[in-house]
């Protein structure tokens, strides 16, 4: 079975706030499953190419400060259109516009302190999976729940 995987970043406001298990609880229960799961200190070199899209812009330094707070926590997760998924759960950047029931619009205030980092596309969250994470560090397998999650047809 091919299932699409996804990159997420529990940033520091999740990490200082005790939220990790919160979190993680909410995709696991939504029938999305982790391949892969660390904390790591995340540094300049890292930051710097993680959000070069950003570098120019005047936020940049706030972000970056932000990220190096704490340690953070990275997952691959994976799962039917886990990237639409994920995003849909996280809900919009600004924690204060995001709907009530997104992990956002739930525990967040904030547009830089918002709990999570989510990817837009496939092709990115590929990028930043093979970025925070080894290939040895992937693990595949499949939750005993698969048939109940999902109709034969959408696990060709």
């Amino acid at each position: 079975m091919t299932m699409e995987r996804t990159l997420i970043i529990l940033k520091p406001s999740a990490i200082e706030r005790g939220l990790i298990g919160e979190v993680v609880s909410r995709f696991e229960k939504k029938g999305l499953f982790f391949v892969g799961m660390k904390m790591m200190q995340l540094n300049d070199l890292l930051l710097d190419q993680h959000y070069a899209h950003l570098a120019d812009k005047p936020f940049f330094p706030p972000i970056k400060a932000s990220m190096k707070r704490t340690p953070v926590v990275v997952g691959c997760l994976e799962g039917k259109d886990s990237v639409r998924v994920v995003r849909q759960l996280a809900g919009v950047t600004n924690g204060r516009d995001a709907a009530p029931g997104t992990i956002r619009g739930d525990y967040s205030m904030s547009v830089l302190e918002n709990i999570i980092h989510a990817y837009d596309s496939v092709e990115n969250a590929q990028t930043e999976i093979n970025r925070f994470f080894t290939p040895e560090e992937i693990f595949t397998y499949e939750l005993v729940t698969h048939p109940v999650l999902y109709a034969p047809d959408e696990i060709l």
